[in-house]
């Protein structure tokens, strides 16, 4: 067996996530609040331009970044939607919001540059960062309300910080990011060498009245932010892997190389589905799982549990420090005890906090969380 194998890949663990999930299956557990996986299925407009697309034989190599007609669509649809100024040149299609990211980091990352990741937050930026060789910085929110205070920048930013990554709305808390923390960001970062990576997957998935602004829209600062987007969740496409990243030119140019040799393209025909994507309302979606949020929420409350009502995402973040128990502790107690499956908040560099998605059909939603109060019920005895 040949064991010389790549340093950084070694040092990388599958996805906590996925491995409880398993596990869970494993010990034959009967209701699951874990993936970031919508209940409903892609719409079928969606799927019929995908038909399409193969009955016209859209089956040959696309360019490299991407379908003109996608990329032209996408560029209107982000003016149109977020107020956005990219050109179709600034846009690539890549395989879901992750290939999005990879190519994002291994363009900018040397050996030795350093990565901040405001936690909590979905560690596969962890993986990605340390398989380029570089190293991520772990910014802790969860004692200011899951915002970044100009403290915590003075205290993390250094001359080798190369990027900050920032979700809103984020995944695990489903917090928005107000104006006070992109305000601070913004004066950190400004002048400086540092890029800004906007993770906006699911800005879509929002339960405010007002649209949130997002750092994107520091134009000023257009040359230091990349915004990497996804279809799967607004549009319940996750098999389909389609995402897109937006930038200037001059990163696009470098990025396409890492995302040419490590996929050529998207697949062709799913991009015609997506164009269709971009046109179909994700209101109603949105509404159903903004019930859901305030069920769940509410529920938890009358538990007695601590959580921060989440204003995007579908997922929920209680805390569980008052219990006295790890957070594995808590979620291998309640598979076992309950046969219900949530995610330990130490999954998303959080330890004392559980993630529940909200998800799931509304059957699931109401027993594991009946299921769950019982848990919790028994350990305040």
């Amino acid at each position: 067996m040949i064991t010389k194998l790549n340093e950084n890949i070694q040092k990388i663990e599958t996805s906590l996530i996925r491995r409880f999930n398993d596990m869970a299956r494993e010990k034959k557990a009967e209701l699951f609040l874990t993936l970031g996986e919508p209940a409903f299925d892609t719409p079928d407009c969606v799927k019929q331009a995908c038909i399409r697309a193969l009955d016209e034989n859209k089956t040959h190599y696309g360019p490299n970044t991407g379908i003109k007609e996608l990329r032209e669509k996408v560029a209107a649809f982000e003016k149109a939607k977020n107020n956005l100024n990219y050109t179709p040149d600034e846009v690539m299609i890549t395989n879901g919001s992750t290939e999005a990211l990879c190519c994002a980091l291994f363009t900018m990352l040397q050996p030795g540059d350093e990565v901040i990741i405001p936690t909590p937050a979905f560690l596969l930026y962890e993986m990605i960062i340390s398989y380029a060789g570089a190293k991520a910085v772990f910014m802790d929110m969860s004692d200011n309300d899951f915002q970044i205070s100009k403290q915590m920048l003075d205290e993390y930013v250094t001359d080798k910080t190369k990027a900050i990554i920032l979700t809103s709305p984020n995944n695990p808390s489903g917090t928005i990011f107000n104006a006070d923390t992109l305000q601070n960001v913004y004066d950190k970062v400004k002048g400086k060498d540092i890029f800004v990576i906007c993770d906006e997957c699911y800005n879509q998935l929002v339960y405010t009245e007002k649209q949130p602004k997002s750092f994107c829209h520091f134009e000023d600062l257009k040359d230091q932010i990349i915004v990497c987007q996804s279809f799967s969740k607004p549009y319940a496409m996750t098999g389909w892997r389609l995402g897109y990243m937006l930038a200037p030119t001059y990163i696009i140019e470098h990025a396409q190389k890492a995302h040419q040799f490590m996929t050529v393209s998207a697949v062709t025909f799913i991009q015609y589905a997506g164009m269709q994507a971009l046109d179909f309302d994700v209101s109603e979606f949105t509404q159903i799982y903004r019930r859901r949020r305030d069920y769940a929420y509410d529920r938890l409350i009358k538990m007695g549990m601590d959580v921060i009502k989440p204003d995007g995402t579908f997922y929920i973040f209680p805390s569980i420090k008052k219990y006295g128990m790890t957070s594995m502790e808590f979620c291998s107690r309640l598979l076992e005890e309950q046969k219900t499956v949530i995610i330990p908040g130490i999954a998303f560099g959080a330890e004392g906090n559980v993630r529940l998605s909200f998800a799931v059909d509304d059957d699931t939603l109401e027993k594991a969380l009946d299921r769950l109060e019982v848990f919790v019920k028994g350990l305040e005895k």
